[in-house]
């Protein structure tokens, strides 16, 4: 079996993979809140740990390995955005949800094995409060449950931050009622015109926290092997996410944490005052989400990225050149073991790619072709690749048709009609490719 190696958040080193159970791999990835549209930083995670997905379904087996992303929908943005269009909270988070995942899926993500939703989870949550409190790790104030920090001597422990940063963290306005400033809110009471469910401590809604903590405890159980998200998320949300199924399990929540590195856009903070914000609903508009994914995929996951749309384009180019080598080509049954060792070292996916480039290079046309279908590339037909809109002037139809003639013009040995059909699609800027599958077609810019 071959040997996985991940760098683990919480010892700060790379460690080797030891599933909890062999036959039961789980794995927990943050997912969207659901208010807009995902952004190409949200993407990033997406994308990174498919590719994880997709190696531990290799080596364990795909029925051996649970891929849990979940979807937050409840959340104050939410409610804003509902408020502000008059609409209900599931509106939004239903409207957002579905483009998510078909922006996702434009990327190669595969479908995670559950896509749980925070709303379903109400009695696990209020269960979880109900055992903290009992316990002395939470507390009810003033419509309000408060996990207490100081009650978790080792808290702190995944970010290794000081006291002070602990309380600037604390997602909660400094309130008469908490009995420590780091300590943060695991359930709000909510007003007559905020949504709200019922509970011990009255109307209210639960803090995103806990939502995670109950998703995973209720569908992959109190331990689980990966837990995997942003860099962003490992102060507060996963370190809360630690105290508060450690205390109310007494068991260790998760073995291996795994964050991806910071996105930047063209060597600055996305923003949209800044003009450089892209949401992965606009970019696949324009560009194909093969060469999206290929872009994000060409730093270590750990590291910061810089994302541009000069890369997506470098990266379009060089899928081109793969799909032009790979055409009529059946793929290889076995993924190229030089693929699955970069992977399997932390995830190293420069290294694979660069193990991609010298198949290709070496005209290894099938072994590139199995190799990037594992990265979720080369998905398509070269042709289907090739095509997209028809230059203007002509339609894909009207191509279509003059490629039958042109073969029926061969066929009958009309050379002279053959090539006066294939200078007439050139003139419309359309080049004809012939291969051992038949003839493609690509619009000239398409070098």
């Amino acid at each position: 079996m071959t040997e996985i190696s991940l760098y683990n958040t919480l010892a700060r080193e790379k460690q080797r993979f030891e599933p909890f159970d062999d036959k039961n791999v789980r794995m927990y990835v943050c997912g969207p809140t659901v208010y807009d549209y995902a952004h190409i930083g949200n993407a990033r995670p997406v994308v990174v740990f498919d590719v994880l997905f997709r190696l531990l379904r290799h080596v364990f087996g795909e029925e051996h390995v649970t891929y849990a992303r979940n979807i937050t929908d409840i959340d104050d943005k939410i409610m804003d955005r509902a408020h502000n269009e008059g609409v209900g909270i599931k509106t939004i988070s239903n409207r957002y949800a579905k483009v998510y995942a078909e922006d996702m899926a434009l990327m190669g993500a595969l479908s995670p094995s559950l896509t749980p939703r925070a709303t379903e989870h109400l009695p696990e949550m209020i269960r979880m409060m109900q055992k903290l409190i009992a316990q002395g790790n939470a507390y009810e104030a003033e419509g309000h449950v408060m996990f207490h920090v100081p009650s978790m001597e080792n808290y702190g422990r995944l970010s290794r931050h000081s006291r002070d940063e602990l309380v600037a963290g604390a997602r909660v306005d400094v309130a008469p009622f908490k009995r420590d400033p780091a300590d943060f809110v695991l359930w709000k009471p909510s007003s007559d015109d905020q949504p709200g469910w019922g509970s011990p401590w009255g109307r209210g809604r639960p803090g995103w926290h806990l939502e995670c903590s109950c998703m995973i405890e209720k569908h992959l159980g109190e331990t689980i092997d990966i837990h995997a998200g942003g860099q962003d998320l490992i102060f507060p949300h996963h370190e809360n996410e630690i105290a508060q199924s450690e205390c109310a399990h007494g068991s260790q929540f998760v073995r291996y944490w795994m964050h991806n590195g910071y996105l930047t856009v063209d060597g600055e903070k996305m923003s949209k005052s800044l003009g450089n914000f892209h949401t992965v609903h606009d970019l696949v508009q324009d560009h194909p989400g093969e060469a999206l994914r290929l872009s994000l995929l060409t730093a270590h996951y750990r590291q910061p990225i810089d994302f541009s749309l000069d890369s997506v384009a470098e990266q379009k180019r060089r899928l081109d050149r793969w799909y032009r080598l790979v055409d009529g080509v059946e793929v290889s049954k076995s993924v190229p073991p030089s693929v699955i060792a970069a992977l399997a070292d932390d995830l190293n996916t420069p290294k694979a790619l660069a193990a991609l480039d010298r198949l290709a290079h070496d005209k290894e046309a099938a072994e590139l072709k199995a190799g990037a279908q594992f990265l979720g590339l080369l998905l398509q037909g070269t042709s289907a690749w090739f095509q997209g809109e028809a230059p203007e002037g002509i339609t894909v139809g009207e191509i279509e048709d003059a490629i039958e003639a042109r073969l029926a013009a061969r066929d009958n040995k009309d050379f002279a009609e053959s090539d006066r059909i294939r200078d007439r699609l050139k003139s419309f800027g359309v080049i004809l490719e012939d291969g051992p599958s038949g003839t493609s077609w690509r619009k000239a810019d398409q070098e």
